[in-house]
């Protein structure tokens, strides 16, 4: 895989008129092959992989929230970064989920070309079938290199999208208690 990155990325650097043989970019197309096959590694991992049976019996039964997950994703329209934080809530049925297992969820979404809405979908969804909670609650805010770098070039913009399943969708009270816990 790397090799035939690094040989695309060396057409994209003739293409856009620069010299490949110039000393700046003599190894530029493979490490650039290396970055990518990191920033894709998603595609190489599996949800159980990740988890590695981290799930616990536990009398738990009150919300959980772990808050302010870093993420670092690439847009599959530019193939531009994205940059934000993601925030999930829920609500054990019998199992709680190690807390480290919530970043490698986010990170194995997050390193595939992505948009935003199904980025947050597929972070809920994973969790839920992991934990089989009552209820989930994903956040995610980010910032879009492709409105920062290009087009319409703002650099204020954020994105949230937010996904609810179960009792977050279906109670009120615990979409209200998920939101006001993520302002806090």
């Amino acid at each position: 895989m790397e090799k035939k990155l690094a040989e695309n990325y060396l057409k994209i650097i003739e293409a856009v008129g620069e010299d490949p043989n110039r000393e700046g970019l003599l190894d530029t197309p493979k490490r650039a092959a290396k970055a990518m096959e990191y920033l894709t590694k998603g595609y190489r991992q599996t949800l159980q992989e990740i988890t590695n049976n981290a799930v616990f019996s536990s009398d738990a039964d009150d919300m959980v929230l772990v808050q302010d997950i870093e993420l670092y994703s690439m847009c599959e329209h530019h193939l531009l970064p994205f940059v934000g934080r993601c925030h999930i809530a829920y609500i054990p049925n019998g199992k709680v989920l190690g807390l480290s297992k919530f970043a490698r969820i986010v990170d194995m979404f997050a390193r595939r070309f992505q948009i935003q809405e199904q980025l947050t979908h597929q972070i809920a969804e994973a969790v839920q079938e992991v934990t089989n909670a009552k209820g989930v609650g994903v956040i995610v805010e980010a910032k879009h290199m492709c409105m920062m770098m290009r087009g319409v070039e703002k650099q204020n913009s954020k994105m949230r999208t937010s996904v609810m399943l179960g009792n977050f969708r279906e109670d009120p009270k615990t979409r209200n208690e998920f939101l006001q816990l993520v302002k806090g």
